[in-house]
């Protein structure tokens, strides 16, 4: 009997049982190998009689998709094991997510807003997308509330992978049915399970999210569940939600990336239908709203600069540090004692010697571009693009530029950056790809200052 506190695997302390079904527990654990004991999350399987050889293979197949997946909304394998204590329990360890599940959420009574769930929706799509497109395509095959965990910044992060599938159903396989009612599509329950079926469930999550009531317990006509008369959406957002929840496969949304572009050309009708209100109204150069107002003002000592107009937001960064400046110092002063080597080295030194020459070259070009971190770097919006860069002696080193239109998402998060040390930036999210702040503000300048850009673009 697995008990808080015990140490398993001879690294991992069970502090609190997350969830137990039959033969089944989650644990939250430290993993007191390493440094400061970090948290993490232990899922384990008892071998026994309320467990079948099937549930085995799915619990194998859990650890062996989660090893090859890397994605910053999916918690991070660390290890798998097994433990024979009187019961031979197999072990899955992965990150910690600290957060709520929003199954939980449900629970406590919350309620979500059409933008808060287009904004849910278009995180996992995101998820989705990646899934889908690796090869082979990985399904998740159990998309709920109870699987998705608000994090850090409202984030959405996707977890229990424990009816993955990273191979398409064979004609005449036996299969196991996997999924939960009222979120599972009907192919699903007869081992057909494609993309398209996490997008179903998907589907009836943000239904559940929109109503507070479960899917299984909502009317249906013609299999689809019936909804809108509970809610107050934009016609387009039902619309696409009916695709997504569509019982016929064949007319659902057949990718997530399909459906994640189709969200995103509603949200710019919506933006543009709001642009077009504002712009009707007198009171349109009016000062901020205070909720706004209070994300514009920047964090005590904080020598970020923003200014903005309603066309344009720009963002100045300071560069490194003095401290980190007088670091470059020695580097200075080896650069200046070897000048008078060089010099007699060019005229007296035997050709085959001038390697020294090279190694100085080299020594240069690191100090020149390390000179770049002490220079402020300039973060600028307008409603075509944007771009990151930096300025130095008349020079102009453009580092990032994107279209506007393409950005989903602005949040921070913690990122792993040189020598495997982690630091909070503030992350672009565009369709494309993700584009990173420099390093070095504080959790409450990321903070800030990605509520500051996603209230200029009009993301919230």
């Amino acid at each position: 009997m697995l008990q808080p506190e015990q140490v398993i695997h001879n690294r991992y302390q069970l502090k609190q049982k997350l969830g137990q079904t039959a033969g089944r527990q989650t644990w939250l654990a430290e993993d007191i190998s390493v440094p400061n004991a970090e948290p993490v999350v232990v899922k384990l399987l008892a071998f026994g009689d309320e467990v079948q050889w099937d549930d085995v293979k799915l619990f194998e197949r859990e650890a062996q998709v989660l090893r090859q997946l890397a994605h910053p909304q999916i918690p991070k394998y660390r290890d798998s094991f097994s433990v024979d204590d009187r019961l031979l329990w197999f072990g899955l360890v992965q990150d910690y997510i600290p957060g709520s599940s929003l199954k939980q959420l449900l629970a406590q009574g919350k309620r979500y807003t059409e933008q808060q769930v287009r904004q849910i929706a278009a995180d996992i799509l995101h998820v989705l997308t990646y899934l889908h497109e690796l090869s082979p395509p990985v399904l998740h095959r159990d998309i709920k509330p109870s699987n998705l965990i608000c994090g850090e910044g409202d984030r959405i992060y996707l977890v229990d992978f424990g009816a993955v599938q990273d191979r398409a159903a064979r004609e005449g396989a036996t299969f196991t049915v996997v999924g939960t009612y009222g979120y599972a599509p009907i192919e699903q329950f007869s081992g057909r399970a494609v993309a398209a079926s996490d997008l179903y469930a998907l589907g009836a999550t943000l239904i559940h999210l929109l109503t507070g009531i479960s899917p299984s317990e909502l009317p249906q006509k013609d299999l689809r569940i019936q909804f809108a008369d509970r809610v107050s959406l934009t016609p387009r957002f039902v619309q696409w939600i009916d695709k997504l929840a569509e019982p016929d496969v064949a007319k659902r949304f057949q990718t997530a990336r399909q459906a994640l572009e189709a969200l995103r050309a509603d949200s710019r009708i919506s933006s543009d239908d709001k642009s077009a209100a504002r712009s009707r109204s007198t009171s349109q150069h009016s000062e901020l709203e205070p909720s706004k107002e209070r994300s514009l003002t920047p964090p005590y000592n904080s020598q970020i600069e923003l200014n903005q107009t309603a066309d344009e937001l720009l963002i100045t960064i300071p560069g490194a540090s003095l401290w980190n400046l007088l670091m470059l110092i020695p580097i200075a002063i080896a650069l200046i004692a070897f000048v008078p080597i060089v010099t007699y080295s060019i005229a007296v030194i035997p050709i085959e010697f001038r390697y020294i020459l090279f190694f100085l070259l080299i020594v240069i070009t690191i100090s020149g571009s390390v000179s770049w971190e002490f220079l402020p770097t300039f973060v600028q919006f307008n409603r075509s693009q944007f771009s990151i860069y930096q300025h130095r002696f008349g020079f102009t080193r453009m580092r990032i530029r994107g279209s506007t239109a393409d950005i989903e998402d602005v949040f921070h998060t913690m990122k792993t950056v040189r020598n495997g040390k982690e630091k909070r930036v503030v992350t672009i999210q565009t369709n494309r790809r993700e584009y990173f702040l420099p390093e070095g503000m504080s959790r409450d300048e990321c903070s800030w200052l990605a509520n500051a850009i996603q209230y200029w673009l009009d993301l919230r």
